[in-house]
């Protein structure tokens, strides 16, 4: 009877966002960066949870916030994004139009997959240079269990 079933397909919970949080933002720390701020969006876009260490500029939780909303827009990473837009501005001024403005292409954007790869959120965060803040992203969603897309971070 069993067999016949369909996956569960695995929801980004407010403890899995507190736990992607709380591992960047010690990624982070571990690496003396700038102050982040962390942002956890759902499938659909909306605000799980989002911190923002004292310091952090006041901008931040936008930008943080328009790295995983551009993302999970596309369906793929603000690092992909960034080279979309190196190659195809006037694409990507359109998906800035069309995202009313919270679309920024540059890494720290990082898409949240369930364990059978099924895109269920994203994270932004922003704070440090670009490449860092895609590093904290990926090494929180990994902390709470889950898979980034991309996978691994650029090499520095």
């Amino acid at each position: 009877m069993g067999s016949g079933f369909a996956k569960r397909r695995t929801e980004l919970t407010l403890d899995f966002a507190c736990t992607i949080i709380d591992a960047a933002l010690a990624a982070g720390r571990d690496r003396s960066m700038l102050p982040l701020s962390v942002v956890v969006l759902d499938s659909g876009g909306h605000v799980i949870a989002l911190k923002r260490e004292d310091g952090s500029g006041i901008l931040r939780v936008d930008v943080a916030t328009g790295k995983a909303y551009g993302a999970l827009g596309v369906g793929v990473s603000s690092r992909d994004l960034h080279a979309i837009a190196l190659d195809r501005p006037m694409f990507t001024n359109a998906l800035s139009v069309a995202a009313a403005g919270r679309f920024i292409p540059v890494p720290g954007g990082v898409l949240v997959c369930d364990p059978n790869g099924n895109m269920i959120g994203a994270v932004g965060v922003s704070g440090d240079n670009s490449n860092n803040d895609e590093l904290c992203a990926i090494e929180g969603i990994k902390a709470a269990g889950l898979m980034p897309a991309p996978a691994e971070p650029v090499a520095q």
